[in-house]
């Protein structure tokens, strides 16, 4: 088991986790803390996460991550690659930038450094997902899950292994074992940006993957040039409802998020996707053959309607063509609404775990330190199990596990600072949560194309982010609305589980489907290589 985790483009997949991971506590658990602690309101602290609605839309700029090249970093370290130092460069100005603020006088202006951060995190992330599924192949599955698993255990050293140093930094209580313990939280976050360019090591030590992405993108091309040529009022069709897919989730994050308002927006969304998605089903797939036998004169303008086609439309095309709309709408709705209760309990814990009484350096210890080598334990073992059972058991196991580790909480509101029921807490969380977010990962990694991996990918992972940031951003307003009962408030993030839960039972089948169609491709490899796990 171990020699088979210890590949190099694994270990590659945990060092770039690290890197997305890390960004997040930049803009979450250090700055919710440095906010509770100059004062500022639940209400604020909860409202300033909507930063991150920038990782619930990066699959708005994903198709131009796919397509287009970073110059002189994409033609030297190769396109992948060339995309997330880029990002990391972007991300350790804006943190350094940060430092500088005061957020008394200039509160709005911080959040839009923030937002900085979110963006160029939310966009490596989408070159980072894309590069670990592109290093594995369609015939591997056991990697891919293998792959979710150091992805998501670089993620938590990146978030809470290196998330808990900033801490132990700003502890004042004399419990902290750093020697540069009581610094200010503006010092911390210079260090921050050091320590961003010092994680861009993953980029140099990881093998740009090859795949034949670049030779199905130009024969998808050349199929909408015809299309653009010989049909040219469906082609304008198909661009408006695009477009105008997209204004509107651009309408719905500028200025309506954090918002009730903005619950009716993503009402709207959802209801323009049916008809977008019934659209997308109609187009032939690039590899039908001509759409005419007649010679038809392809000019500037059709290569040109062309690409953006296959770059804003394919994608979510053969997403669709290729699932069916019932299912492919069924996928999203479940990514949607799995993580959300995780998300609440998240977003509002540092809180928490201050007002209940506990020290910044003790925080730092059991939520940041415990809970990342709990992750990291549990996530290996979680892949391992679950290359053993499949991905929809895993979810289900992972899924209810993670409901009910939440009462371990709402115990703890009612007891008090009791370190004892807080290791057990934490250590159950991170046991759920490493086993739920391992098969997660897998399952929308088997969905994607590799033609369109970023693309896709993100598509599904930022509607799963909708769920764990944006809607999350209302969770202090929450807390305020049960003045305070941070038990009833944690028994509400259990039930929040279950709906998703309910909902994957009734697309059981499907995905049972999907996976078994995998573990074929996996038995057909090994039969003819002879290789085994």
């Amino acid at each position: 088991m171990f020699r088979f985790y210890s590949q190099r483009r694994l270990l590659t997949i945990f060092l770039l986790g690290m890197a997305s991971g890390y960004p997040w506590v930049m803009i979450g658990s250090s700055m919710t803390a440095w906010l509770n602690e100059m004062g500022f309101t639940r209400a604020t602290i909860g409202y300033f996460g909507a930063v991150f609605a920038a990782y619930s839309v990066n699959f708005l700029w994903s198709p131009l991550v796919d397509r287009i090249k970073v110059p002189l970093l994409s033609d030297w370290l190769g396109h992948r690659r060339g995309w997330i130092l880029f990002c990391q460069f972007g991300v350790a100005a804006a943190c350094f930038g940060l430092a500088h603020i005061d957020f008394t006088e200039s509160l709005r202006f911080a959040g839009m450094v923030a937002l900085t951060i979110a963006i160029f995190s939310a966009t490596q992330d989408i070159a980072i997902d894309a590069y670990r599924i592109d290093s594995v192949g369609e015939h591997e599955a056991r990697v891919q899950s293998a792959a979710a698993a150091m992805a998501t255990a670089g993620w938590w050293t990146g978030f809470a292994g290196l998330g808990a140093i900033p801490f132990f930094l700003t502890d004042t209580s004399g419990t902290s074992a750093f020697f540069l313990q009581g610094m200010e939280w503006a010092q911390v976050y210079q260090w921050l940006a050091v320590v961003m360019l010092l994680l861009s090591a993953g980029v140099w030590l990881a093998q740009e993957p090859k795949t034949a992405r670049g030779a199905k993108q130009r024969e998808a091309e050349l199929h909408y040039q015809q299309i653009a040529a010989a049909q040219p009022r469906q082609m304008a069709a198909l661009m408006l409802l695009a477009v105008a897919m997209l204004l509107l989730i651009i309408a719905a994050i500028s200025g309506q998020v954090g918002g009730v308002g903005w619950l009716f927006w993503l009402a709207l969304m959802v209801a323009a996707l049916v008809p977008l998605a019934k659209t997308l089903v109609r187009f032939q797939t690039p590899t039908a053959g001509a759409i005419t036998t007649t010679p038809v004169r392809i000019s500037l303008g059709h290569r040109t309607v062309a690409w953006l086609v296959v770059t804003l439309v394919e994608p979510l095309a053969e997403f669709f063509r290729r699932n069916g709309v019932r299912f492919a709408l069924s996928i999203l709705l479940f990514v949607l609404l799995f993580k959300v209760g995780e998300a609440f309990l998240g977003r509002m814990s540092i809180v928490f775990y201050q007002e209940v009484g506990f020290t910044n350096a003790e925080i730092g210890l059991y939520s940041k330190l415990v809970n990342w080598w709990v992750t990291i334990a549990f996530a290996l073992i979680g892949s391992y199990v679950n290359m053993r059972i499949g991905i929809l058991k895993g979810l289900f196991i992972g899924g209810s596990a993670m409901a009910a580790s939440n009462l371990l909480f709402s115990a703890l509101a009612l007891v008090g600072p009791d370190k004892t029921l807080l290791l057990a807490a934490v250590i159950t969380d991170g046991f759920t949560s490493a086993w739920s977010t391992v098969a997660f990962v897998a399952l929308i990694s088997l969905m994607a194309n590799r033609a369109f991996t970023a693309t896709q990918y993100a598509l599904m992972a930022s509607i799963g982010t909708l769920g764990r940031t944006v809607l999350a951003a209302y969770s202090g307003v929450v807390v305020d609305w049960l003045d305070g009962n941070w038990a009833v408030f944690f028994l509400l993030t259990t039930v929040m589980v279950i709906p998703s839960l309910l909902f994957l039972w009734f697309i059981r089948r499907d995905v049972q489907r999907l996976e078994d169609a995998s573990r074929e491709r996996q038995a057909a490899w090994d039969k003819e290589n002879g290789d085994s796990l």
